[in-house]
């Protein structure tokens, strides 16, 4: 079985070595990778990879985060060019947890008769207000919620992971897959799980916002409910100045967290932080 991680970002330098690590640990073949113009030297790490012969770089300098565009390109090239019996379409803040510990291995067990499977999400919280600067993410953030819901106050929608298919495209956001125009129904996955850290610090948040939104904005394809989470956060907090607040509020003070601990409603998950601790740079 051949497995292949297709992944489209910008600005993560923070956190894609160690999403490159973690996945090419746990039974990722290939990571075909597109670089969206970074300036913080994500695509040197990437570089970095591609040198090793584990991933392979694309590039596209036009800042209007075509995501259906591009990510459809990579998963059809990881099914035509490298023969992919799956893939995994993901963001550079996703860690795609394996229960049974090997991504291949989880895949490899699923029935012919299915196509796609639908994987959930759930958000770690930032890190709290004394925590190291100079400490990687995932030593700061081992807290996250049972049940994530986005900025909008929805039910954080899953993402799709699908058989290596041609024709494959891929809707944006990555939480749809289709074949002839129709959407290619996914099965709910109960051998995986997304480790999500969508927000690490307020630089990146804001920073995030900011160039995300501006370069749908500049994309003619999409409508204005692509990126409806990012759009909001951007006119209601960003340019009205309430994001800072809005960051601090994305973590509960302390008695409110114990509180969720105790209820369950959050979970201490150091998982991720003891596999990469174990887990030496490629």
């Amino acid at each position: 079985m051949r497995l292949i991680l297709t992944l489209l970002c910008r600005n993560e330098a923070d956190i894609v070595g160690s999403m490159l690590d973690f996945h090419l640990s746990r039974g990722v073949d290939l990571i075909i990778a597109t670089d969206n113009g970074s300036s913080d030297g994500t695509d040197a790490v990437l570089e970095t990879y591609e040198r090793k012969g584990v991933l392979r770089l694309l590039r596209e300098s036009s800042h209007t985060h075509d995501q259906a565009v591009w990510v459809t390109r990579m998963a059809r090239m990881a099914a035509e060019e490298y023969g992919a019996d799956w893939v995994i379409n993901s963001d550079a803040d996703e860690f795609w947890w394996p229960t049974g510990g090997n991504l291949k291995d989880e895949l490899a067990a699923i029935p012919a008769s299915v196509q796609a499977l639908s994987v959930e999400r759930r958000n770690f919280l930032p890190p709290g207000p004394n925590a190291a600067d100079e400490l990687p993410f995932h030593q700061k953030q081992t807290i996250r919620e049972r049940r994530s819901l986005n900025s909008r106050g929805r039910p954080l929608p899953p993402k799709v992971c699908h058989r290596g298919l041609a024709a494959i495209a891929i809707g944006d956001g990555n939480h749809v897959v289709m074949l002839d125009g129709q959407a290619v129904p996914a099965a709910p996955s109960s051998g995986l799980d997304i480790l999500h850290f969508p927000v690490r610090s307020y630089d990146q948040l804001e920073r995030k916002i900011r160039e995300g939104t501006e370069a749908l904005i500049r994309n003619p394809r999409v409508s204005s409910r692509v990126g409806d989470t990012w759009r909001h956060l951007y006119s209601q907090h960003l340019l009205g100045g309430t994001l800072p607040a809005y960051y601090v509020g994305l973590r509960p003070p302390p008695t409110t967290l114990e509180e969720g601990l105790a209820s369950g409603d959050l979970v201490d998950d150091r998982r991720l932080q003891k596999a990469l601790a174990m887990r030496p740079p490629l």
